[in-house]
């Protein structure tokens, strides 16, 4: 998901107890016992992705369901659901109505649906934000050959070019973020399709450091999150990814700024009581050192937090891509 310029032609988720009194007289009443919520889990849990596997996302989910395995006494098994703009994850999650099939997704992949669509194969009100659990990290980068190093030098590049430089983004939030910014700072690059270089035709992971991208080698000028580092909502990470990298708000372009948020939604008929047991076992699992030093590796941060916090960090996006969507006039298709 990483936000990327290009030079033109260059690549640049009722059971009641009841107690019986015996027959003997007189009859004797008894207090009924409470009725207790089965243990859980009680068989495999199952996280459905919208990435394929060796996506960031999926490597991340790969090293907590290992993890949440020993600690719930359960499987946890992996499902890659890739395609369809997300939506055939999505479906098959909210089609299960299990509160034992879970979606870990990043937001971006949704986000931006019923902006872009009047219809859906699914209401947005069945993803239920359980755990927010990692950001991955999201980048402005630019070919290296092209001389720039800052933000400030890509505007006064493109702005001396109008439309002699090409943009390429993920489809959904992250390409709504960039034609954002392009606008407000009115500027015009051509769209170009995202090259597909990694394994087995994957798009590359998003880093925040150089990089060969389409077989050209980029720079990073500004990370998307809020946080230099590409950090979470409430502070920078313990382990610095890459500390030369200002934040886009730092490098004084806040319309660039956005948070690759990745999390757990489960149903809504799951118990708070449930949703709350599964973030803090999240938050526990991501006290382990070795977690998120081979995040840091796949180009993500450790960020967990409580269903609330990952509810109130979408709606904030939502809103964003909603505004953003007003400006460019951009109505949704059928």
């Amino acid at each position: 998901m990483r936000i990327r310029i290009m030079q033109r032609r260059t690549l640049i988720m009722l059971l009641t107890a009841v107690a019986v009194a015996a027959a003997a007289w007189p009859f004797t009443t008894r207090a009924q016992p409470a009725a207790v919520a089965p243990p859980w889990p009680q068989r495999p849990v199952k996280f459905i992705l919208p990435l394929g596997p060796g996506s960031g996302s999926d490597i991340g989910a790969r090293l907590f369901a290992e993890r949440l395995t020993a600690r719930w006494g359960q499987p946890v098994v992996i499902e890659n659901r890739p395609g369809g703009d997300s939506f055939v994850a999505i479906t098959a999650f909210i089609g299960a109505h299990d509160d034992h099939t879970l979606l870990f997704a990043p937001t971006s992949t949704f986000t931006a649906h019923t902006i872009l669509h009047s219809k859906l194969p699914y209401d947005p009100r069945d993803l239920m934000p359980i755990a927010r659990v990692t950001n991955t990290l999201i980048a402005l980068s630019v070919p290296a050959s092209l001389n720039v190093g800052t933000v400030k030098d890509l505007v006064a590049l493109a702005r001396a070019r109008p439309g002699k430089l090409n943009r390429a983004s993920i489809t959904g939030a992250l390409d709504f973020v960039l034609s954002g910014f392009l606008k407000g700072a009115d500027l015009t690059m051509e769209k170009v399709p995202l090259p597909r270089s990694g394994p087995g035709g994957h798009r590359p992971r998003r880093r925040p450091h150089p990089g060969l991208y389409g077989g050209v080698r980029h720079r990073a000028v500004a990370a998307a999150g809020r946080h230099r580092q590409g950090g979470g909502d409430d502070q920078p990470p313990a382990r610095p990814t890459a500390p030369s990298i200002p934040t886009a708000a730092e490098a004084g372009y806040p319309a660039l700024e956005f948070d690759g948020l990745v999390g757990l939604f489960g149903p809504t008929s799951m118990a708070p009581a449930l949703r709350d047991r599964i973030a803090n076992d999240i938050r526990e699992v991501a006290a382990d050192p070795f977690i998120g030093q081979r995040l840091i590796a796949t180009g993500q941060i450790l960020n967990p937090g409580t269903g609330a916090e990952f509810a109130a960090a979408i709606d904030e996006q939502k809103s964003k891509l909603a505004a953003i969507a007003k400006a460019l006039d951009i109505k949704p298709e059928d």
